[in-house]
């Protein structure tokens, strides 16, 4: 997993929702608030990251139980973790931000969009279905096996090796893995509130993703894309867009160098005047 040097970055932690919850900003610009996914850290996107806050203030969190966020005594559950995401933003001073998920964090993402939409300018959705079906089958097996028997399984991978580095109890990793099981394994399906958002959004996934295309095609479908012809001028577009990057996978798209030229001149173009 790659890592992302602190030297130059502000770190924190916002007292919001019980949580003490850690962030860091990277570089300059327009906020945009970035999230890991499942057992990752916020400074897991590497060389994406340090690409994005050349021309973005790139917000890194890591979520609850996460990284150097202690866990509280509280499921892990999209909607909770959704508002720890709009609460840092208003604690930040903040009126508005970009916000970009990857995995689990796209999920933690689209709800902060469905909940707190006054609060998010675009989002930005990784490797993200908005129902669970939308994994392939295997997927949903391996999700609905995972819990804290496996912390022996995963030592020595990147994402063990990274919690024991910085969390604040290393002792809990298999209590983390309890409870991204269980949050895995509650059914979901967000097609009414994804339909109803007003704001852009760009879909990003692998071209050998996780997400079946099939879904992802589908989740374009509910922003209005993909429907018809968009005519000579553009004018049957929709506000929300899709990428697919070649060669890539769930487990390796979020770093992709491929992933920053599609979603830098999404978060740089001017909102359309009409949503």
């Amino acid at each position: 997993m790659s890592n992302v040097s602190q030297e130059h970055a502000q770190t924190g932690y916002a007292p919001v929702n019980g949580l003490e919850f850690y962030y860091e900003i990277h570089g300059s610009g327009e906020p945009l608030v970035l999230l890991h996914g499942g057992l990752g850290v916020g400074s897991m996107f590497g060389d994406v990251l340090t690409s994005l806050s050349q021309s973005q203030q790139v917000i890194a969190v890591d979520l609850q139980a996460h990284g150097r966020t202690a866990d509280i005594d509280r499921p892990l559950r999209y909607e909770h973790l959704a508002d720890d995401v709009a609460a840092l933003i208003k604690h930040l001073g903040l009126a508005r931000a970009n916000v970009m998920g990857y995995s689990l964090g796209g999920g933690v993402a689209l709800r902060t969009a469905i909940q707190h939409p006054e609060v998010v300018k675009k989002l930005v959705l990784v490797s993200t279905p908005f129902k669970q079906s939308g994994w392939f089958p295997e997927i949903l097996a391996g999700m609905k096996q995972m819990d804290g028997s496996g912390a022996e399984f995963m030592r020595g991978t990147p994402m063990y090796d990274s919690y024991m580095s910085v969390a604040p109890k290393p002792e809990n990793f298999p209590t983390l893995l309890d409870k991204i099981g269980a949050m895995l394994g509650e059914p979901y399906d967000w097609s009414d509130e994804v339909a109803a958002l007003t704001m852009p959004v760009l879909l990003v996934y692998g071209a050998a993703d996780s997400v079946s295309p099939a879904h992802a095609a589908e989740f374009f479908a509910l922003r209005g894309g993909g429907k018809r012809d968009a005519g000579w001028d553009g004018s049957g577009m929709s506000n929300s867009r899709r990428a697919s990057l070649p060669a890539s996978t769930h487990y390796t798209v979020f770093v992709s160098p491929a992933l920053v030229p599609v979603v830098a001149p999404f978060l740089d173009a001017p909102l359309p005047q009409t949503a």
